[in-house]
């Protein structure tokens, strides 16, 4: 039986992640030197697929990972919906200032239905990264290609697998550091019966025995 691969990475981090921002698609921070100099590191200890089609979020701070990454990918696809949540008024905030806000815990309980000025619905959230990660797979499926990367935020990659991925977990559970991911695949048979896909790997491979237990 066919299987058809797909590497999920997080992107490397920026200055915004070093200094507590809150951000979401509507703050385009590249990658730091820090961040750059991590995922050099990582590609220095451990093993990335190489793979000749990536799809990326088109935020800089994940198209500069895929392009550090994967460097000689023959196709660097952008998708919109592979973008992190929109966060409105809240978007490129200090964690800090928004932990004071009594709205900003209304918008961290998703049983509250709030949503802030300008915001992505949770729900429509949701949506969007689960049809993401099945529409990816069906171009795959389509294209013949068996085998490719996708370069998103933690935030969309929790999402799809807790939505689409067997082992069944919580979102929570498909956290992913900074570089690092998951690789899923699926088969056609899979895919058309069921929607799921099945999480077989971290990336970068060795990458979980060398990190401390927690």
């Amino acid at each position: 039986m066919k299987t058809y691969k797909l590497h999920l990475i997080r992107h490397g981090l920026t200055e915004g992640n070093f200094t507590g921002l809150y951000l979401g698609s509507g703050t385009d921070l590249p990658l730091c030197d820090e961040g750059r100099a991590r995922l050099q590191q990582l590609k220095t200890c451990f093993v990335y697929p190489k793979v000749d089609t990536v799809f990326t979020s088109p935020l800089a701070r994940a198209v500069q990972t895929a392009q550090l990454l994967f460097p000689d990918a023959a196709h660097l696809y952008e998708l919109q919906d592979l973008r992190e949540a929109g966060f409105g008024v809240y978007d490129g905030k200090p964690i800090t200032e928004l932990a004071k806000d009594p709205d900003f815990a209304r918008w961290m309980d998703p049983a509250s239905g709030f949503v802030p000025e300008g915001a992505e619905p949770t729900a429509q959230f949701h949506k969007r990264c689960g049809d993401a990660l099945l529409k990816l797979f069906e171009y795959m499926i389509k294209a013949g290609v068996e085998e490719a990367a996708c370069v998103t935020h933690g935030g969309v990659i929790m999402s799809m697998l807790a939505q689409h991925s067997l082992p069944v977990r919580p979102a929570e559970q498909w956290m992913a550091d900074a570089g690092c991911g998951y690789t899923v695949q699926t088969s056609v048979e899979l895919w058309m019966r069921d929607k799921l896909v099945e999480a077989v790997q971290i990336q970068p491979q060795g990458y979980l025995d060398a990190k401390p237990a927690e």
